[in-house]
């Protein structure tokens, strides 16, 4: 990962490397901007070398080589474009709870277990020292063997989170030959459906679970397309990761209020298409007297409890999509 290595003025590691992030189309061209200038600058301001996959696919690669100080500086910058489009967005909405900036790191899969660390200690520590929210998909990116590993929080909290990944990748360099994720091209005039591995992470949740990639894409497309969803069932051939016999444990996570009802749906028809589909038990608690969040704690084996968690995501990402946050 790192090809030239010397000491820094202040005695630090200075060291040259390479980071790949995962964008939308929408989110490419925020980095972009008007004529190829929000990217220049960037370029500029940060002293690291910014490079945009080619191509017509939904998603993007984004290349980003230099000296740390100048990565670090980049993200921080890339960050801090994105908190700007959510709060623009925001201002012609009447969402009141901000959601956190999410950005999508792709690395080799080798790697990615001391990311993760001896019974996910270290991603623990990365989560706790950071403040930011830091997910590994459980499952390669299709057609390489890297995976995504999905960071949220604020621009601050981002920089910092990149700030300690790099220090544990350097320690750990990739194990043999990694094969790089490259995005599909979709062709023209067809719909294009993005993979659910990293993209409904509207509200980044740590699930203890790896789901197959191709499950969750058809759960993913199911969710997107606003149609009832099948009742899987607990048997069904085609979710053979739903296992009712798994022990059953639960999890809790925090929704903001103003994206409770979008969970619930009218007279509950959302909740209960989740809950039905999941096989989950799923309680969300009544409001608390000023705060802006609602506990929702869901209960069942771990397979359910990972849908009902990725159906949620789906379900927020979808209406932060509809705002023109991601």
């Amino acid at each position: 990962m790192s090809d030239k290595e010397e000491m820094a003025s202040d005695g630090s590691l200075n060291v040259t490397l390479t980071l790949r992030l995962l964008m939308h189309g929408k989110e490419v061209g925020s980095i972009i901007g008007k004529k190829g200038e929000t990217v220049k600058k960037m370029r500029e301001e940060s002293g690291a070398r910014i490079n945009i996959s080619e191509g017509s696919s939904p998603e993007r690669i984004v290349t980003i080589t230099g000296p740390t100080e100048s990565i670090f500086r980049a993200f921080s910058m890339i960050a801090q474009k994105f908190e700007e489009d959510i709060t623009a967005a925001m201002t012609n909405s009447n969402v009141t709870s901000k959601p956190p900036v999410t950005l999508r790191l792709v690395f080799p899969g080798s790697q990615c277990g001391s990311l993760i660390g001896k019974g996910g200690s270290k991603i623990k520590e990365i989560r706790e020292t950071t403040g930011a929210q830091v997910q590994v998909a459980g499952d390669m990116l299709p057609d390489s063997t890297e995976r995504a590993v999905t960071i949220s929080g604020t621009p601050q909290a981002i920089t910092q989170c990149v700030r300690h990944i790099c220090s544990v990748m350097l320690e750990s360099p990739p194990k043999g030959a990694t094969i790089p994720y490259r995005p599909k091209v979709v062709p023209a005039g067809t719909h294009a459906v993005l993979a659910p591995q990293h993209s409904a992470q509207a509200f980044a949740i740590p699930g203890q679970y790896a789901f197959a990639h191709q499950d969750l894409t058809k759960l993913h497309q199911l969710a997107m397309q606003h149609i009832p969803l099948p009742s899987l069932g607990q048997s069904n051939p085609t979710f053979p990761g739903l296992d009712a016999s798994a022990p059953t444990s639960s999890q809790e996570l925090a929704i903001p209020n103003d994206f409770i009802g979008c969970i619930i749906g009218r007279q509950g028809s959302k909740i209960n298409e989740i809950r039905q589909v999941s096989g989950a038990h799923i309680k969300i608690a009544s409001a608390t007297d000023g705060s802006a969040m609602r506990q929702v704690t869901i209960t069942g084996s771990p397979a359910s409890i990972s849908v009902a968690q990725y159906l949620i995501n789906a379900r927020l990402s979808s209406v932060l999509t509809g705002l023109g946050v991601l």
